[in-house]
């Protein structure tokens, strides 16, 4: 069974059964929400789970993109070193520039931004600026939150992981996704202490937590909260 209707606020909502689902589980793809629901599941209990979780997915939706939004001339796009700027030019080739603070991408005059080689092609190139951009900025960003809360890593490396913002070996070894680069400073902040605080506590013990409230102003949870409504790259 599917069903889909409107929500003024949310927009498109499409309600699905799933013969695998065990429980009710909202997700966003594409700028709309879905709720799977288990054949035996109830309309009025996931709808009720919808409007439970209203505020959240109101706030992910925000810092989301419509369905079927494209990158074109209008595209905005702020990361934390950077702005989108795409324009068209009399070249017959596409090509990008990083400087002052802006990624410009030039596309050719008759550009169909439609195209779907086209979408990857400046996907392409955002990605390529964004891991650039991580590996300039931070390892040291991290270097200096462990020297200023007193901890060591043994590396660091930057990766384009699209399921986790960053992880920590036992070895203490940090690798941090450049997708870090799309969140607010302080957020990233949030992610590189939460890994710092993994070479000490290598679980998500109370001593973890605590540890963690210790290095973000007993802001941990509200932080962890808040990171829920960004998605990677």
């Amino acid at each position: 069974m599917t069903k889909t209707f409107k929500d003024k606020d949310l927009g498109v909502i499409t309600i699905q059964t799933n013969p695998r689902a065990k429980r009710y589980t909202l997700k966003i793809k594409d700028g709309a929400v879905t709720g799977t629901m288990p054949v035996y599941g109830k309309i009025d209990t996931i709808l009720a789970f919808i409007e439970s979780n209203r505020s959240k997915l109101l706030a992910a939706l925000q810092r989301m993109p419509p369905a079927g939004n494209l990158l074109d001339e209008a595209s905005e796009l702020q990361t934390n070193t950077f702005r989108l700027h795409i324009f068209r030019t009399d070249r017959d080739n596409f090509y990008m520039n990083l400087t002052d603070g802006i990624l410009h991408i030039a596309c050719p005059g008759k550009t169909d931004f439609k195209d779907d080689r086209v979408q990857t092609l400046l996907k392409g190139f955002i990605e390529k600026a964004l891991a650039h951009e991580a590996k300039r900025v931070l390892p040291k960003r991290l270097l200096a939150l462990s020297r200023q809360f007193g901890f060591a890593c043994s590396s660091v490396k930057i990766n384009n992981s699209k399921s986790r913002w960053g992880s920590c070996s036992a070895k203490g070894s940090i690798n941090l996704s450049l997708s870090l680069m799309l969140l607010p400073g302080y957020l990233s902040d949030y992610v590189l202490l939460h890994e710092l605080c993994h070479t000490k506590e290598m679980n998500h013990s109370p001593r973890f937590w605590r540890l963690l409230d210790d290095v973000t102003d007993m802001k941990a949870s509200a932080l962890k909260k808040e990171l829920k409504g960004y998605r990677m790259l």
